[in-house]
This record gives structure tokens, sequence and C-alpha cells, in this order.
């Protein structure tokens, strides 16, 4: 399959355009449907958990996508990782978290290296930061790794750059990001921090990776297997 449909399924529409370069950069052969549900963050900040209900409407959101024609389906909310896991299992697609494949990506430099080493999580969305944390230890139990993940969050910087504040935005990532610096790999945790990566590598000199790039990277691998 040369040109597949992949459905994004956005949280804020600050994910929009990072994803969408990152494609137009990696894989520009794939035809793209943007489904945006800016409800879904605020909703969860105000229940402080996960829940039924919150489920279902993933589940919804998939499902639509798959009606739709979707032949894979990437969500860009980085705080609904349990949700995304049922809506995965419901419609039967190739479904992507939107930190999975960058996690992979850094746990694999860490078993390159060896021996024990640190992942820096870095967010600017707090209720994110937790479900994303546990997120990264499971991969790493999987894996059998000796890896440490540091966490930092710039928060309130989400909300900053949708008021319109790119410039603080990004400076509130790079105060943030210094005291990762012991860190052998650093993960930018929403898909709206891609703009920050290279400014973040220049402070702390070290590779730092992003959920767009990684996870289109992923899904183009995926149907270059299925077409070969």
């Amino acid at each position: 399959m040369t040109n597949p449909r992949i459905a994004l399924i956005h949280a804020t529409p600050l994910a929009v355009q990072p994803v969408a370069e990152a494609f137009k950069q990696l894989w520009p052969q794939a035809r793209l449907a943007n489904f945006l549900d800016d409800s879904l963050a605020p909703d969860l900040a105000e229940a402080g958990s996960l829940n039924a209900t919150m489920i279902t409407r993933f589940i919804g959101l998939a499902q639509y996508a798959k009606t739709y024609g979707a032949h894979a389906i990437l969500f860009t909310c980085s705080a609904f990782g349990p949700a995304i896991d049922e809506a995965r299992q419901a419609v039967g697609l190739p479904t992507l978290k939107p930190n999975e494949a960058m996690f992979d990506e850094a746990l694999d430099l860490c078993e390159r290296l060896g021996g024990p080493r640190r992942i820096g999580l870095l967010t600017t969305f707090a209720p994110s930061s937790i479900s994303m944390r546990e997120e990264l230890l499971a991969a790493i139990r999987l894996r059998g790794l000796d890896v440490q993940v540091d966490g930092a969050c710039a928060d309130g910087a989400m909300a900053i750059y949708n008021a319109g504040d790119a410039a603080t935005h990004d400076r509130m990532i790079f105060d943030s990001a210094r005291p990762l610096a012991a860190c052998d790999v650093v993960v930018l945790g929403q898909f709206s921090m891609a703009r920050a990566q290279k400014g973040v590598a220049d402070v702390l000199g070290k590779p730092v990776l992003t959920s767009p790039e990684s996870a289109v990277c992923r899904l183009k691998a995926t149907f270059e297997s299925i077409s070969s």
C-alpha cells in the first residue's frame, strides 16, 4: 500500500502543525485526515483521571476514523494512554499512542549504549506527566533494561503557547530542560514541543527526540513492511 490514509486524532489544535510537518518531511505520500476534540484535555484536567466515559469517547473517535476509511490511526494526545489501548483493541487497525515510537527509539539508544542509563522526560502539560512516565517505565520493564527516568515539566507552557506566545513557551521548555543535563537522551512529551527540539538539544548537548518524527517513521516502516 503506497498511499495509506492515516487518521490523526488530536486533543489540541497545537498538535496539528507539528505532525503535518513531520509527515511532509518524512512521508509525504501518506494521506492525512485530522480529527480534533479540543474538549478532551480540559475534561481530563477537571476529572483528575481517565474514566469510563472518556474511554468510550476514544473508542468512538477511533471507530469513526475507521468508518472514514483510515488504514491506521495516530493519536497525538499524550495524556490518554489507557484509553488509546482500548481504542486500538476495538478497531483492529494499526493504532499508535503519541509517544510509543519515541519511547522505543529512546530505549533502543540506551540499549546500544549499554549499562545503567537515564532518560529525561520533558512535558508541558502536567496531567500527562504521570501517565507518560508509567508508560515509559512499563516499556523499560518489558525490555529488562537498567534505565532511570528523570522528569521535568514546563507547567503552563502549553497554555501560554495556545494563547499565542510561542517565544515564552520555548523559553520555559529550555529552562525546564536544564535539570535533565545528566540524561543520555531526552524525549519531548507533547507534539507541540517539537518546535523546541533544536533549542533543547543546544541547551543540553544530548540527543533530543520528538514524538511526531518517531511516530511517522514507525508508521512508514509498518506500511513498507506490509508492501514488501
